[in-house]
């Protein structure tokens, strides 16, 4: 189960990626919104609130119990404040137009069933206040070294003397455009991550797409 797999990668995700790699794009985002409630979708331990740390009120979820765990540590190693629950993407545990702006940084491309990523993201658009936006990340299935695979993989992750496999969704860049308009958004502007150097974005390793709430 991927809550499981997760709780178990936990401590190594923790050292691996300690730092978001998406630094430039929240940062552009954390100038763009200025301030307001954000929700991080999928937060894990939390090294995507950084950018946002002064001038926003912060919320999380993630479906991982140990994630959570980790990131009340990387807040408390930081110094700012979160409001973290342990929720599923499909159910947000938030009314109606409750945030202003939202991440979701390789959260969706986890979920498994093709209508229950559009239920979560239909969800996302639910809490979003009118005229909210929302940024998400997810994995391209059209990287180089997926081209041969299906849209449905398990990515392997090395702990101790075990291999653990993570379910991943690859997704084209038309789909997810397509799948975040079913669920009401309007899409603002769709690239790849900043770190790709290439002039063709179809071929990056990340979708990131930026929507709005109408």
């Amino acid at each position: 189960m991927t809550r499981d797999i997760f709780n178990q990668i936990a401590k190594g995700w923790y050292n691996f990626r300690h730092r978001t790699i998406f630094r430039s794009e929240l940062e552009a985002l954390a100038k763009r919104w200025r301030q307001g409630h954000l929700l991080n979708v999928g937060c894990a331990h939390g090294p995507d609130f950084i950018p946002f740390k002064n001038r926003f009120e912060l919320y999380g979820i993630d479906f991982s119990d140990r994630m959570l765990q980790l990131a009340r540590k990387y807040a408390d190693k930081y110094k700012f404040g979160v409001h973290l629950v342990n929720a599923d993407a499909r159910y947000l545990p938030y009314a109606d137009d409750s945030f202003d702006c939202a991440i979701a940084v390789a959260t969706y491309h986890h979920i498994e069933d093709d209508g229950e990523r559009l239920q979560a993201l239909t969800e996302l658009q639910r809490v979003l206040k009118p005229g909210g936006e929302a940024f998400i990340t997810v994995w391209n299935k059209w990287q180089p070294r997926f081209w041969l695979k299906t849209k449905n993989v398990l990515v392997p992750w090395r702990s101790q003397d075990k291999t653990l496999y993570r379910y991943y969704y690859l997704f084209s860049y038309r789909e997810l455009e397509e799948l975040t308009r079913k669920a009401g958004f309007e899409v603002v502007s769709s690239s790849a991550e900043s770190r790709y150097n290439f002039p063709l974005k179809t071929f990056s390793r990340n979708i990131c797409i930026l929507v709005r709430k109408p």
